[in-house]
């Protein structure tokens, strides 16, 4: 068999586990694994890992309207850069990405600007609620993202009543931001002016949990699949384990990585996001409950800000950071660490998207998949520096960590994008399918 392109000498990730075997695509897709003849192109990968391409499912590029912090091409190329084949982007840009017009023109940005495969979640609001299962079929179109607590932008639906009627509207699972907006509304003078350390004491546990318990009461009510985001509290993810029928969670690497404790006075405002960095035991909890199976995915939820407007004192600070080109990295660092298994990385970042979104031909290395992989030498140490960070917003919270495990390659369908820090010249990214959209 002659392939276009042949990944030899490589530690392969399969569904079954890892295998010594040389990979051969063509037309964008996996056509054989093992017994590859000739190829247009050869990939060395002798002494490295070959992962299924790592799929960020949450994702704030701010195109249109915020490109100070950063846009479709720098976020996505510092998506490549970290070994992310494909992301999904959020709707609280400005305008709101909330109608046919608004996803119709993302997707017009982002053809031949992004270099990784992209779809665009479209916002809930109390108006749009009668049309989201139209939007939701569109092409390109990751789903519904709800906002029940205010953060960066003005989407927020906080009322059961309006939640509701958004669930009530379309089959899609819905994406949670999961707190509680009259609860957080009633405790603003629990915010310390100049101390980034009283954010976590606003935005409580309870404030997530009262969220998490009602979003998953209208869930059942309305027999809507949900996917719960960000998830920062113990409680919450024993809950959430206690409901997998109808709902699927996320965490990040940020909640996973770092504590109130130490990121608060080291990092102030740079350690400012919503939901809350909460404290090293809140941490301890969140990798009890990965390790028991409760989350679904692993996401990002790169959220980057500039450096002038996270040197406002707090509340005025924005919350949020950046987190695409780490995300793989800081899990590396963890297997190495033992946290974790490199198969549970695996699934969090590729078959779990994959499984949960309902993603057309993505998420495994087999046969008829997407020529998506993420390259990974498992061994490398290294130190984050601020020249390796692509995000416009040029800082990371974890500049200056060494870890261990380091993002080598990333493939898009076929298409080397990256390689040792070295991008391709040009972007290749396309929309994601979905079986929803393509299947009906």
């Amino acid at each position: 068999m002659i392939v276009d392109l042949k990944l030899t000498g490589g530690r392969v990730h399969l569904p079954g586990g890892p295998v010594e075997a040389d990979v051969g695509v063509s037309g964008g897709r996996i056509v054989a694994i093992g017994g590859v003849g000739d190829a247009g192109e050869t990939i060395d990968c002798a002494g490295l890992d070959v992962l299924p391409g790592v799929i960020d499912s949450q994702v704030h590029f701010r195109e249109p309207g915020l490109e100070q912090k950063e846009d479709l091409e720098s976020g996505s190329r510092a998506a490549v850069l970290g070994g992310v084949t494909a992301v999904f982007e959020m709707p609280n840009t400005k305008p709101n990405t909330d109608s046919a017009d608004a996803i119709a023109d993302k997707l017009a940005r982002a053809k031949d600007r992004m270099w990784c495969d992209h779809a665009f979640y479209v916002g809930a609001t109390n108006h749009n609620a009668a049309s989201l299962a139209e939007l939701e079929r569109l092409p390109g179109t990751a789903g519904v993202k709800i906002f029940m607590g205010a953060s960066t932008g003005d989407l927020l639906v906080s009322d059961d009543a309006n939640l509701a009627r958004v669930l009530a509207s379309g089959h899609r699972r819905v994406a949670i931001h999961a707190e509680d907006e009259f609860r957080m509304q009633d405790r603003l003078g629990e915010r310390v002016a100049g101390d980034p350390s009283s954010h976590p004491v606003w935005r409580d546990d309870e404030s997530a949990m009262l969220a998490t318990r009602r979003i998953l009461g209208l869930a059942r009510a309305a027999r809507r699949r949900i996917h719960v985001l960000h998830v920062t509290t113990p409680a919450e993810l024993e809950l959430l384990g206690q409901n997998k029928d109808i709902a699927t969670c996320e965490v990040t690497p940020q909640h996973l990585t770092l504590a109130g404790e130490d990121a608060y006075p080291r990092l102030g405002t740079h350690a400012q996001m919503n939901p809350p960095i909460r404290s090293g035991a809140h941490r301890d909890g969140l990798w009890h409950w990965l390790n028991q199976g409760v989350p679904d995915v692993i996401g990002s939820d790169h959220a980057p800000h500039t450096r002038e407007e996270k040197a406002q004192a707090y509340p005025a600070s924005p919350s949020g950071m950046p987190g695409v080109q780490t995300l793989l990295p800081l899990m590396l660092n963890h297997v190495a660490e033992g946290r974790t298994t490199l198969q549970r990385v695996i699934d969090m970042t590729s078959a779990g998207p994959q499984r949960i979104f309902g993603i057309a031909g993505k998420g495994r290395i087999a046969v008829g998949y997407d020529a998506d992989f993420t390259v990974v030498d498992l061994k490398a140490r290294w130190t984050v520096e601020e020249d390796w960070l692509a995000s416009r917003c040029g800082w990371s919270p974890f500049t200056g960590m060494t870890l261990t495990g380091r993002p080598v390659g990333t493939i898009v369908r076929g298409n080397r994008v990256m390689w040792e820090a070295e991008l391709a010249n040009s972007a290749v990214g396309r929309p994601v399918r979905f079986e929803a959209v393509e299947f009906g």
